[in-house]
């Protein structure tokens, strides 16, 4: 397997992992009466806390692993699927760094902890983007 295809495999599983988290947190405030089961706001904004950064640790995935997918398959349809497996490991990586961080802590240091993982992630692709343009 490519670093690329671990990488793709590697942030769709978390995406997976993120999920079925949030349905365990939410089917457990439904059995325990705190929650009715059709009262969950789509943002977390109604669970706060932890509920609502991992409905938003979720949610952050959605918003990378689509430019990660269409940059992968551009470069696999023109042949140049190699240019992205160098980095492709470190994208993974902070992607699972951000979604940590997020789920421990909302506290100055944390957020700009996320921020700078995500820069990471950004900076990845936006490079691939380029290097897949300019040919």
């Amino acid at each position: 397997m490519t670093p690329t295809a671990f990488a793709l495999a590697g942030f769709a599983g978390w995406q997976i992992i993120l999920t079925f988290a949030l349905a365990a947190y939410r089917t457990s405030l439904v059995l325990s009466g705190r929650k009715a089961a059709n009262a969950f706001r789509s943002d977390g904004s109604d669970v706060g806390g932890f509920g609502q950064r991992l409905t938003r640790a979720r949610d952050n995935c959605f918003e990378n692993l689509v430019p990660f997918v269409a940059l992968a398959l551009a470069a696999g349809a023109v042949g140049r699927a190699p240019l992205l497996d160098p980095l492709a490991p470190w994208l993974l990586l902070a992607r699972l760094g951000q979604s940590v961080t997020h789920l421990i802590s909302t506290s100055v240091v944390a957020v700009q902890v996320r921020f700078a993982f995500y820069l990471v992630q950004t900076g990845i692709m936006g490079w691939w983007a380029f290097r897949l343009l300019a040919g």
